[in-house]
């Protein structure tokens, strides 16, 4: 039992009081549960909760756990794939919890649904931040149940103590929310693009012997400019005026090359993402233009033969695979960037591994206006121009007011627009960067992005104030590694031959005592299928119909995997 030190607030501490069912808890001013029936009141509290499948409860601040051996029953007894998740934020209270209370009314700790976490000052964890404890909590919830397992979060409160950190609960809830969501919304672009991702992977992995990784690169310590193709990328270019011998680096998306050339602003590097052919078209007008590139290993393989100067590789899992694994134990994988779907965040995340420098962004906005959708001079804007007639104007209505789009306040106080996915990438990149001292955004149209805003003069005056010069290290130069080569070649063969094999054990030609692990083996070849995708697993191998669908894809990864040898052939000196 937990008592007031000598002379100190009997309320500085939980004190039990005894009710009639159960055992309440008064607190820092607070009776936190019932003092007649608190184990009667939790109960009905479980007994009015929405039973779903595939749902995480959510209950803050649970204290002995009233109520939660209900709750799981019905779970249980409903046969659902649900569980329910415990969190204090408070540490006298998780000490509380996890004692032994009197009538068994202890948290139920050993049910397999059920986990109780502490946080924010609590248990081993007092320095942790807010922002720290929900990324902490989205993280153990995935190592807890596993990706894709819920597909929702409802929030349950057992008592009222809740209301010592109310702010903290409603964040967590809305972040486990947001990763449940985001988790499912890649599942759906793995299903749609996943295909595509590992066609153009196996394609590019025959260049990388002659591009070296980007971690080759380097900006040292001299400032940073990371370009974005958003509206307002315009103003700031405007107003920097002459760039030749800058005394800064100039990283830039894809989309962004033409607003660059057409003012003749000659980036340091360009990131290029898309695994699509449709992103061509950002570089038109910029053949031979002689502009380093660095693109990950799912984009378009036409994409590194088009602006002609150096081309350097890095690698976006955006799956868990076998594959990934032999790669990287053969040391065929570039520099790893973390998944996160945006050339912008991907651009920003490489000036900042690549330098120790300020970096300041420009044009990673995540919003638009109906007349400006991305910066002058590119894809977009070209389109738009090049449509307008007497009964077509330039507004793009169809963006700015399509279902699902709303208003929003930029940077700068201006009526911007949005949408749900621009504001996810937001949020990402807030999660992803708000703690990074380094970054810098421009004031302008663009949403808030989480980090500290400067005026463009206050920009400007920090691109040009650093005294290094402008030099950009080349670690590796683009000479062809022969080694590589050579380990890559005997790779692609070992892949071919697992490939036949399991083809032939399809086929009935040859024994099945290795078909199971031939499967996992060759994970690329179904990790894109719909139900793989959503439960991060395959069926098993008894499944007819995802055994006949393997069949079919293995013909052309053969094929694939055979050009990848001719190519590395033709690079042998």
């Amino acid at each position: 039992m937990i008592v007031p030190g000598p002379g100190g607030d009997p309320d500085e501490y939980p004190r039990r009081i005894a009710a009639r069912r159960g055992v309440s808890v008064r607190y820092r001013g607070k009776t936190l549960l019932s003092t007649v029936d608190p184990l009667g009141q939790a109960e009905r509290t479980a007994d009015a909760a929405p039973l779903r499948d595939s749902t995480l409860y959510f209950c803050p601040s649970p204290l002995f756990g009233h109520g939660l051996s209900r709750l799981l029953d019905r779970i249980e007894a409903g046969g659902l794939d649900s569980a329910v998740l415990c969190v204090e934020a408070d540490g006298k209270l998780l000490a509380l919890s996890r004692e032994e209370a009197p009538d068994g009314a202890a948290i139920p700790a050993l049910r397999p649904r059920l986990s109780m976490l502490g946080i924010a000052g609590a248990g081993p964890f007092p320095e942790e931040t807010a922002e720290e404890s929900t990324e902490r909590v989205c993280t153990f919830v995935r190592q807890r149940w596993g990706s894709r397992r819920f597909r929702r979060v409802e929030v349950l409160r057992f008592s009222g103590a809740w209301q010592f950190f109310p702010e903290l609960y409603a964040a967590l809830a809305q972040a486990l929310q947001a990763d449940i969501a985001t988790d499912w919304s890649n599942a759906m672009t793995l299903v749609k693009l996943g295909r595509r991702y590992i066609r153009n992977f196996i394609r590019n992995l025959a260049r990388v012997p002659g591009a070296p990784s980007i971690s080759a690169l380097s900006f040292g310590t001299m400032p940073v400019l990371v370009l974005g193709a958003g509206p307002s990328l315009d103003g700031f270019l405007d107003s920097l005026g002459e760039t030749t011998d800058r005394p800064f680096g100039i990283v830039c998306v894809d989309t962004a090359i033409p607003s660059l050339k057409a003012r003749g602003i000659r980036p340091d590097l360009v990131i290029a993402l898309e695994s699509q052919h449709w992103n061509l078209r950002d570089f038109v007008g910029a053949r031979g233009w002689g502009v380093p590139l660095a693109m990950d290993l799912s984009a378009l393989p036409a994409t590194a033969h088009i602006l002609g100067g150096p081309c350097y590789s890095f690698f976006t899992p955006w799956t868990g695979m076998n594959l990934f694994k032999r790669l990287e134990a053969a040391d065929l994988l570039p520099e790893q960037f973390p998944p996160l779907g945006s050339v912008g965040l991907s651009a920003a995340a490489a000036a900042l591994r690549l330098g120790r420098g300020p970096v300041i962004v420009c044009g990673i906005d995540f919003s638009f206006t109906p007349d400006s959708y991305h910066a002058r001079s590119t894809p977009g804007h070209r389109e738009k121009l090049r449509g307008q007639n007497r009964f077509r104007g330039i507004l793009n209505q169809a963006a700015a007011f399509r279902s699902g789009a709303f208003a929003a306040l930029s940077k700068s106080g201006q009526p911007v627009r949005s949408d749900p996915a621009m504001r996810n990438y937001r949020d990402l990149f807030e999660r992803e960067f708000a703690g990074e001292g380094r970054l810098r955004d421009i004031e302008g149209s663009g949403l808030p992005l989480g980090i500290p805003s400067l005026s463009r003069e206050e920009a400007a005056a920090i691109l040009r104030a650093s005294e290094t010069g402008r030099i950009m290290a080349n670690g590796g130069g683009a000479e062809y590694d022969t080694a590589k080569a050579r380990r890559l070649k005997v790779f692609i063969l070992n892949e071919q031959r697992a490939l036949e094999r399991l083809r032939d054990i399809l086929r009935g030609e040859r024994e099945g005592g290795e078909f199971d692990a031939l499967l996992d083996f060759c994970d690329y070849l179904w990790a894109h299928f719909p139900e793989c995708a959503a439960a991060g697993r395959r069926p098993p191998a008894t499944d007819t119909s995802f055994l006949k669908r393997v069949r079919t894809e293995i013909e052309p990864f053969i094929k694939l995997w055979e050009l990848a040898l001719e190519s590395c052939g033709d690079r042998e000196p």
